[in-house]
């Protein structure tokens, strides 16, 4: 590693030279990073399932997806590795990262995006739904992290961020599964500050809300949203997700999350760790301290 990583770049692209590696990054907001990243300097390896959940709702990301990603990335002037992987599978998972720490020389920066949105009561619901959501959004974070450590470590600096949301701090009705997964995660990520603490590496989560990706428009959200329509599109909804923040935006977009997320990563940002960044349009307000 170079001198001006050992004492914080202070010119150039801040994380050249940096290696990130991002789940669930084949489009939204994990896309979204991964641009980011690479425009600040940093080689990308992203993964992805590619493939749909019988749990979720909503068609997820596909191997082309996974491709586009990587074409932006390349686009910024950096190296981009990429790989099918369901963040379930741990040994998967840790395959993905060895590899990519071998062709792009080490891990710094590690990004738990991955997760799933479903929707369904308690009372008409199997537990498919409770273990693929606590399995993707939750075990799918600690794995990645599990995956990556010993790289941190051999670094002695390292960037963990973990994506939770502002459903892991307050909740809604039909989303038990999902608002209980998020609110792991935050103490999932405070856990970890404490373990990677004296290796250099910090460990934070950001809690977006409702953020303009696929997960948030789709049909079967729109419906719950607007029960009263037949057919409710996005603007039939605008005023519902508005009322979810304090701001009067009923979304963000996925740069705004990536924004947060380059500021985590940043030398300024070196004695922060352990804490969640609300990206929520105000929603925290209404948290409790």
């Amino acid at each position: 590693m170079s001198a001006a990583h050992e004492q914080g770049r202070t010119d150039g692209a801040p994380l050249d030279g940096r290696v990130a590696v991002i789940t669930g990054g084949a489009r939204g907001q994990g896309r979204s990073h991964a641009v980011a990243l690479a425009r600040a300097g940093a080689d990308i390896a992203v993964c992805d399932r590619c493939d749909d959940l019988p749990s979720v709702t909503y068609p997820l990301a596909t191997a082309a997806d996974l491709a586009e990603t990587a074409r932006l990335v390349e686009a910024e002037g950096r190296r981009c590795v990429t790989g099918v992987v369901d963040v379930r599978d741990r040994e998967g998972l840790a395959a993905f990262v060895d590899g990519a720490a071998a062709e792009l020389g080490g891990v710094g920066i590690v990004v738990a995006n991955a997760g799933i949105s479903t929707l369904g009561s308690v009372f008409d619901r199997g537990t498919e739904v409770w273990d693929e959501t606590i399995g993707v959004n939750l075990t799918g974070v600690f794995n990645t992290v599990a995956a990556a450590a010993r790289h941190l470590v051999a670094g002695r600096w390292g960037r963990v961020v973990t994506v939770s949301s502002m459903m892991g701090r307050s909740a809604n009705p039909m989303i038990s599964a999902y608002a209980a997964s998020k609110w792991g995660v935050i103490g999932l990520t405070k856990s970890l500050a404490h373990e990677f603490a004296a290796h250099g590496v910090t460990v934070n989560a950001i809690a977006p809300g409702n953020v303009s990706t696929d997960m948030l428009h789709n049909d079967a959200l729109y419906r719950l949203m607007r029960p009263d329509l037949e057919a409710p599109g996005a603007d039939d909804v605008a005023g519902p997700m508005a009322a979810l923040h304090v701001q009067p935006v009923p979304w963000i977009e996925p740069e705004e999350i990536s924004a947060a997320l380059l500021f985590l990563c940043s030398e300024g940002a070196r004695h922060i760790t352990g804490t969640v960044i609300d990206v929520d349009a105000g929603a925290s307000a209404r948290f409790t301290a």
